[in-house]
């Protein structure tokens, strides 16, 4: 039997509000408001840096430091060249698939407001003969409706517009969650509901807990590389997303085995402490917590990596949740699995607060 909390009304609310809002890499700080006013009641005061990643900090004075962390934004587009007929020709800003663009409606973001476009893709028609040509960054296109260059800049979108899918949050069979920018827009909504659920059990921390919302960790991990040096942390939990790898076409020998589903998923890997990770497991198992397992060489490619090799080196651990379809407009978890990691780094956090196993990792 799984320990799970139950989402209310108001959190499923502020997880709807939170996916549907565009928090592109580089230009969070909207997404960064809605997050904050979320966690305000929970946490006693709020750090914010240069480049917008939001930490709200219960028990500021503590000398001990734990981060609980995610990361806050999503994959998009850049307008990169505009013809002298009015298309919007694009590249990446994070790791955005090429192969879903065709024929998707976009939000190209302007300081005159949002401009409404499509990824124009020819007729089946008239791609059938010979070889079909397949999508490619160099070839998929945005149209807006205009015909000229000069319309186009009229509207206000210029080259480095950035540009995203206006795909919202939808619920399957009553339990998957589906949305663009689960990842990893989840990662901040289940750190925000562990500050909930400590705040309304009045729970006391011996520490300082640093409930972190990171920015452009799409782009190289790089909003958790420049906080951790202003919190600098003893402890680092991390939570990501992985590949739910029982789905058509994906190769468990190579991904791993890991299902939507079936509880948050544990990673092994040098960036990953192995005391930490076992205090996590321990609490697992002694919560009837549902766990996975999941190995990754060399580099977890999440901010772990950025906490863990961090001011001399701090202990850092992993909680993913399993995920489908990642990076496309409908990624899909299942409610369990968010309410289990919930569940999880908040009986960690306990763990270490009441079997004093926090202070094996002072510096």
């Amino acid at each position: 039997m799984s320990t799970t909390t139950l989402l209310n009304t108001t959190s499923l609310a502020f997880l709807e509000k939170y996916l549907n809002n565009a928090s592109p890499t580089g230009y969070e700080s909207e997404g960064q408001k809605i997050w904050m006013d979320y966690l305000r009641p929970y946490v006693d005061t709020f750090i914010t840096d240069t480049y917008g990643t939001a930490v709200g900090v219960i028990n500021p004075d503590a000398p001990y430091k734990v981060v609980i962390e995610g990361h806050a934004d999503e994959i998009s587009w850049y307008v990169n060249y505009i013809t002298e007929d009015g298309l919007l020709y694009v590249i990446r800003n994070g790791g955005s698939d090429h192969q879903i663009a065709p024929s998707k409606r976009v939000d190209i973001h302007t300081k005159k407001g949002i401009v409404k476009g499509v990824f124009g893709l020819p007729a089946i028609h008239t791609r059938s003969r010979g070889k079909e040509e397949t999508a490619k960054v160099e070839n998929i296109f945005i149209d807006i409706g205009c015909e000229t260059k000069e319309q186009v800049e009229a509207m206000g979108v210029h080259v480095g517009c950035v540009i995203t899918y206006p795909d919202e949050f939808m619920i399957l069979n009553e339990n998957k969650f589906v949305c663009r920018a689960i990842d990893n827009r989840m990662g901040g909504f289940m750190i925000a509901e562990v500050a909930r659920m400590l705040h309304e059990n009045k729970i006391t921390l011996p520490f300082g807990l640093y409930i972190t919302n990171s920015v452009q960790e799409e782009v190289g991990l790089r909003g958790a590389e420049m906080i951790t040096k202003t919190i600098r942390p003893n402890v680092a939990i991390v939570t990501d997303v992985c590949h739910d790898s029982t789905t058509p076409m994906i190769d468990k020998k190579i991904e791993g085995d890991t299902k939507i589903g079936k509880g948050p998923v544990i990673t092994y890997a040098p960036a990953v402490h192995n005391t930490l990770r076992e205090i996590i497991l321990d609490t697992a198992i002694e919560n009837e917590i549902p766990f996975q397992r999941l190995a990754s060489s060399r580099v977890t490619g999440t901010d772990t990596d950025a906490f863990a090799y961090s001011n001399g080196g701090v202990a850092s651990a992993l909680i993913s949740l399993p995920l489908r379809y990642m990076h496309t407009t409908v990624e899909m978890v299942d409610r369990s699995d968010v309410e289990n990691v919930i569940q999880l780094i908040y009986k960690t956090l306990l763990q270490l607060k009441n079997n004093d196993t926090y202070s094996y990792f002072s510096k």
